[in-house]
C-alpha cells in the first residue's frame, strides 16, 4: 500500500519496495488471512520492503495458534513460485508438527522449463476438447497439476497470430522503404521493429537481428510451438496429496474471490495512499480497514443469501438515499419518517 512523506519516525513501517504496479515505492505492506469463503480472519502490517514469502511463516504460526486449525493449505498466486522458495515453503513446520500443504501457479516466464513434461500431456489433452481438460503429472516429487481450455488457448493464438501477422506487413512496408537506402536509415528502422515486438509481447518468438547492418528479422519456430502448447494452460504445483485436480484447480480459482478482497480495502475502502507518518497510526488504519472489510463481506453473504441482486456497492448506494426526518407542530409529539 503506498505511504506518503519524506521524514523517517522509530520503528518506521515506511520503506521503498516493489509495488504492484513495478515501480519502487514508499509503501507497508498489509497481510490478510482469509476464509475459503473469503470471511477475513487476521491481518498483519509488515515493513515495506518485506519479502512476501517470509511473511507465510509468522503468520501461519500465530493462525494456528489463535484459531482451531488443524491443516492449513496455502494458495499462492503466480508471485510466489520459484525453487527458492519452494524450498522454504516446504520447510515450514505447522505447531503440530505437520508440514505447510500448498498450490501455487506456475508463472508464464517459467514455462519454458516444463515444455518436455508437457509434450505427451497437450497431446492427451487437445484430443477432441470442447471444454477444460485437466491432467497430472510428477514434477521435483511434487505433484504439477495441468488444466487446458482450449477456448482460451484459440483466443490466445489467434491474438498472437494477428500481431505476428500486423509486424511481418510492417516489416515488409519498411524494408521496401529501405531499398538502396544507407545503413543508418537501416539501424533505425531495426531498432524501431525491435521496440515494435517488444511492445507486442513476442520478442521470444520475433528475433531481430540486432547484430547485422542490414535490417533482418525472423521467426523461431521452436519458441512458437513451445508458446502454442502453454496457450490455455494454467500449471499448479502443489504437495496436497488427498485431493482431485479438479479440487486443486478449484480451490486455486478461488483465490480469485479473496483477492476481491484486496481490491475492496483498495476501491471501496479506500485503504491507501496512507497519510500516517507514526507506525501506530499506521496499524491503527489498517485495523478500521480490516473491520470494514469484514463488514463488507458479511454484508455480500447475507444478500447472497436473500436471493437479491444487489452488490455490497450498490445496497449500500440506496442506503445512502434513505433521510430521516423529525417534524414538531404546534409543539406537538414530534413525527419521525
Amino acid at each position: 500500500i503506498r505511504a506518503s512523506g519524506l521524514s523517517q519516525q522509530d520503528g518506521d513501517l515506511r520503506h521503498f519496495g516493489m509495488a504492484k504496479e513495478g515501480l519502487i515505492a514508499r509503501q507497508v505492506m498489509l497481510g490478510v488471512v482469509q476464509t475459503a469463503q473469503g470471511l477475513p480472519l487476521y491481518h498483519e502490517v509488515f515493513d515495506g520492503n518485506t519479502a512476501e514469502v517470509t511473511t507465510l511463516n509468522p503468520i501461519i504460526e500465530k493462525i494456528v495458534q489463535r484459531f482451531p486449525v488443524k491443516r492449513v493449505i496455502a494458495v499462492a498466486d503466480r508471485g510466489l513460485l520459484s525453487t527458492d522458495n519452494l524450498t522454504e515453503l516446504q520447510a515450514i513446520t505447522l505447531p503440530g508438527g505437520g508440514h505447510l500443504e500448498f498450490i501455487l501457479a506456475v508463472p508464464g516466464r517459467r514455462y519454458a522449463d516444463f515444455v518436455d513434461l508437457l509434450g505427451p500431456l497437450h497431446a492427451a489433452q487437445c484430443a477432441d476438447a470442447a471444454q477444460e481438460v485437466l491432467t497430472e503429472t510428477r514434477w521435483n516429487d511434487l505433484r504439477l497439476v495441468v488444466a487446458h481450455d482450449p477456448q482460451v488457448a484459440l483466443e490466445a493464438g489467434t491474438k498472437r497470430n494477428r500481431r505476428i501477422e500486423a509486424l511481418e506487413q510492417q516489416a515488409a512496408q519498411w524494408t521496401g522503404k529501405l531499398d538502396a537506402q544507407d545503413s543508418a536509415k537501416d539501424s533505425r528502422a531495426r531498432a524501431r521493429f525491435y521496440r515494435e515486438v517488444c511492445e507486442a509481447h513476442l520478442a521470444r518468438i520475433v528475433k531481430v537481428d540486432l547484430k547485422s547492418e542490414l535490417f533482418s528479422y525472423g521467426i523461431d519456430e521452436r519458441a512458437l510451438a513451445h508458446a502454442r502448447l502453454m496457450d490455455g494452460k494454467l500449471l499448479l504445483v502443489t504437495n496436497v496429496s488427498d485431493v482431485t485436480p479438479a479440487e486443486v484447480v478449484g480451490r486455486y480459482k478461488s483465490l480469485a474471490d479473496i483477492e476481491r478482497g484486496f481490491r475492496v480495502l483498495k476501491s471501496e475502502i479506500e485503504i491507501g495512499p496512507i497519510y500516517h507518518r507514526l507506525p501506530g497510526r499506521i496499524r491503527a488504519h489498517a485495523s478500521i480497514c480490516f473491520m470494514a472489510l469484514i463488514l463488507y463481506r458479511v454484508m455480500r453473504t447475507r444478500l447472497h443469501a436473500s436471493d437479491t441482486a444487489l452488490s455490497p456497492e450498490r445496497a449500500l448506494a440506496q442506503l445512502r438515499r434513505i433521510q430521516h426526518h423529525r417534524i414538531t407542530l404546534n409543539d406537538s409529539q414530534p413525527v419521525a419518517g
